[in-house]
Order: structure tokens, then sequence, then C-alpha cells
């Protein structure tokens, strides 16, 4: 499958963003009383991610709301940080640090401290998390009621921990005000549903800051691929979703900045293109801790200088490292819970401690950040907004800089990103 450059699918998305077809979703509130009470109401920010949702997934035809949102708004090919896989990168959108230094370094990953634990995406134990505050965290603590729906994280009581002996009570530590424990089986009305309900109430418990996940884009992207039908049915479906919410908030007079975003890209994998380990390393050197756009590998004791022998370099379609020796532009390998070794796939080739038995097909993401196919929605558009705004390409540890302006709060204090490459698209106050 051939890429655009950033560059060049940034312009090819702009024929994506033009109006659509005026439909009975987003339609306007005409009377003029609606118009009155909406400007009294204070404007909410809702941050809403499509993970998986690709850049160019926008020039498919396929989703005349978000392409109405980009239109009045602002919208850009975003990248996203390394690794792009999920739990990373939300975690970076909310709190502004890469994965190196947020400690969310994959999607499964264990801590030299905790030898015999593993994180996974079930993982609510503050341990994991408290390496860098998100956004609700910081709303929360400066008086502005927050409330996530399925957000990546928004589980976990932030700054607290584990009592020991205590079957997993946590003590101490923030949650948003109102939050959902994860569950696929909750469908996208539910989900808009959910957000809608919470701004309903009096503004004195209405939450400021509301946080929107959907799914199923991913999904099908792993299963099917991203050129699939699959695919495209689950843009059409996303995007529909996204037509409900506008509608739902036009009903409520509720104006509102929303930041539609994804955490990555996807890109088409195959039994074809496999990197196997076992074609140059000896099994009894290493053990395999993940594998797939990446690897993450620990020599066996004893066998350092013979895994370092075979293993650092170049082997057809992935390269191998130190940790601490992983390309600088990639902004990892400082976090002591990146295994020691780390090879990297070229997109679209997956390691895999042996070539596969039955053949396969889907989609996957991981790789490096900078390959458009890795590249990921963003879109903004409300109050704060300028109309038509076409910004350069920008790296997601942007965004959280972005919803402290939205939500009055501060600038970060050592974050790895500011506003800069969006303060264009925001109107001046």
């Amino acid at each position: 499958m051939k890429f655009l450059p950033f560059a060049a699918l940034a312009l090819a998305l702009l024929g994506g963003c033009a109006h659509a077809d005026t439909s009975p979703s987003m339609a306007m509130p005409a009377p003029m009383h609606r118009a009155t009470q909406a400007a009294a109401k204070a404007p909410v920010t809702i941050l809403v991610s499509i993970d998986g949702f690709r850049a160019d997934y926008m020039t498919r035809g396929l989703t005349p709301h978000l392409s109405r949102l980009a239109s009045d708004g602002a919208t850009a090919v975003m990248r996203p940080s390394f690794p792009s896989k999920t739990f990373p990168n939300h975690w970076t959108l909310v709190t502004g640090v890469v994965p190196d230094r947020h400690g969310i370094v994959a999607n499964s990953f264990s801590d030299p401290t905790r030898p015999d634990e593993r994180f996974s995406m079930a993982s609510d134990d503050p341990f994991w998390w408290n390496a860098a505050e998100p956004i609700w965290v910081t709303a929360e603590r400066a008086g502005i009621p927050t409330a996530t729906m399925f957000w990546p994280g928004s589980n976990v009581a932030w700054g607290g921990h584990v009592e020991a002996n205590s079957h997993h009570m946590v003590v101490g530590g923030t949650r948003p005000r109102d939050w959902a424990q994860y569950n696929g089986a909750i469908t996208d009305r539910q989900r808009v549903d959910m957000i809608v309900d919470w701004l309903r109430r009096p503004a004195e418990t209405r939450p400021h800051f509301l946080t929107l996940y959907f799914d199923e884009v991913d999904t099908a992207g792993h299963a099917d691929g991203p050129d699939s039908p699959e695919v495209n049915a689950a843009i059409r479906a996303v995007d529909g979703a996204i037509g409900r919410l506008i509608a739902e908030l036009a009903k409520l007079d509720q104006p509102a900045n929303l930041v539609v975003v994804a955490d990555h890209g996807m890109a088409a994998i195959s039994s074809d293109r496999v990197v196997a380990l076992d074609s140059f390393l000896d099994p009894a050197d290493y053990q395999l801790s993940e594998d797939g756009p990446f690897a993450d590998i620990r020599a066996n004791p004893g066998h350092e200088a013979a895994l370092e022998h075979a293993l650092l370099g170049k082997h057809g379609h992935a390269a191998c490292w130190r940790r601490q020796e992983i390309p600088a532009y990639l902004h990892y390998g400082s976090n002591p819970r990146i295994a020691p070794y780390f090879c990297l796939a070229d997109t679209g080739w997956v390691i895999k401690n042996k070539r596969p038995v039955k053949p396969f097909t889907g989609g996957t993401h991981g790789y490096d950040q900078t390959d458009p196919a890795m590249a990921a929605l963003f879109i903004a558009q409300g109050p704060a907004f300028r109309q038509g705004v076409r910004l350069a390409p920008f790296d997601n540890v942007a965004v959280a800089p972005l919803l402290r302006d939205l939500l009055g709060l501060p600038a970060g204090q050592g974050l790895d990103g500011t506003d800069a490459p969006v303060r264009a698209a925001l109107r001046s106050r």
C-alpha cells in the first residue's frame, strides 16, 4: 500500500473537509429564543476519541458530519507519539507528555520494580499511571467538574495507591466527578446518551469537560484491514454517532467546543510480511515480551553477549537496538519499563517468534509515528475556534495544552508540548 507523505496527506485532506449536504441531524435550531438561551450557557469542552481513525479516512466521502465540523472549524493531520498504540497515546492526549515519560509505554509491559506483574489494558492500579497528571485531575483540582465516557485511564484513582493486603483497595487519588468503566457492549447511542444526560444537569452540577470514546473503527481495522468494507461501515457508523451528538447538543441549547481526535492510524498486514526472530536468534538466548509492529526482548541470564551479537542491527524489514540506543526522533528508550532490547518493523510488517503456520490478513499500528499510515484525525470546532482553519501537521502532545486553554487552566509545567501548533485555530480573546 502506498501512503502520501505528511505534507501531501494534509493537502489531500482538504478535499475531504468540504461542507457536506445539510442533513436533519445537522440542522441548526431556528427559534430566536433558543439562541438567547444558548448564549446564557457557558460552552463545555468535549474531547472525542475515534480509536484507529487514520487521517486520510476523511477523504473517503463517508463522513458528512465530521467533514462539516472540519470545514466549520479547524483540522489537521496529527502525528501520534511513539509507540503508536492505543493506551500510550490516549494518555499522551490528556497529559501532554510522551509515553517514554508518562510510563504507559505500550498496551502491555512490566516494571522492573514489580517483575511478577504485568500492565494490561484492564490495569487500574494507580502505580502504573501516576507519573503524569491527566487533564481531568487538573480540572477537578481547579473546581471544574469533569465526566469521562470510556477514556483509557479515566477509571484510575490518579495519585492514589493500593493498600497492602487489602484485596486491591485503592487509597486516595482523584477520578473525574463522573466516569464509566469500559464495556464494549455499550453502543454508540448509549455512549452519546450518557454525554447528553450529564449535560442535562443543572448548571451547578453540569460537567464542563467531558470525554467520549468510540472503538469500532479500530476494531474493524485490526480484523479486516484499513481498506476493507468493514472499516468503511465503521467510519459511517461513528460519523452518524457524531452527527447525533451535534443534534442533541443543539436540542439542549448547549454550546460546545468539540475536539475530535484519534490515537493513531492503521496499516495493512499479512502473513506474507513477517520477520521471524527464530531465523536469526537462538531461542535459548531470549524471552519475547511483546511482538507485532515492535518487539520487546529480554536476554536470558548469562546470554546477553550472544543475544546482542545476533540481534543488534538491521534484519530485513526490522531494526533492533539496545533500549538506550533507540533513535532519538522516536522519543523512546529512557523509561525502565521498556525492555532492554527493542526491535521495530517497517510499516506493514510484523515481528513474530516464528513464521506463522496459518495465513492471515488484517491491520495493526504501533509503527514509526512519522509514517503517514499512523497519521491521526484532528478536528476542533465550537465557539472558541475560527472557521475554515487548516493547520500544519503537528504532534499530539499539543492537545493537552489546547484543552488547558479551553478550560481556562494555566499552562502546564514540564509538558512535552505547547499549544503553539494549534494557537492559530483559536479565536482571539
